[in-house]
């Protein structure tokens, strides 16, 4: 089954970009990457970048507002993801826990819904 697993944090809220501690840090994320690659469970994953590149687009009245930033006036902003091929959830919130930032932030871990196949 499928998991997205959402990276949460507050910006700044990690080891310094250009200090020794970021470097081990994102040493950690390119070792948990190549973990999941080895056990067969990687799908995707990526970083993003920060949330003030950020647009949201609503729809309303057949009228399309773009607004910069989140769509969401929050603290933690989702900063990447990984998408996995897990046995199950038990095995998802497992990978979830050797995330860095679950040691500052949070991970949400959601299965993606399966749908069936669209007529051609």
């Amino acid at each position: 089954m499928q998991y997205l697993l959402m990276i949460y944090s507050e910006e700044g809220s990690g080891p310094e970009p250009g200090s020794p501690e970021f470097g081990d840090y994102m040493q950690a994320y390119f070792s948990f990457t190549q973990e999941m690659k080895e056990r067969g469970l990687f799908l995707a994953g990526e970083p993003l970048e920060e949330v003030s590149t950020a647009s949201t687009v609503r729809v309303r009245n057949n009228q399309t507002a773009v607004t910069d930033g989140p769509f969401a006036e929050t603290k933690e902003v989702l900063g990447g993801y990984y998408l996995l091929d897990c046995n199950g959830l038990d095995e998802a919130l497992e990978c979830a826990a050797k995330i860095p930032t679950a040691a500052h932030g949070s991970i949400e871990v959601r299965p993606i819904m399966k749908l069936p196949d669209m007529p051609k």
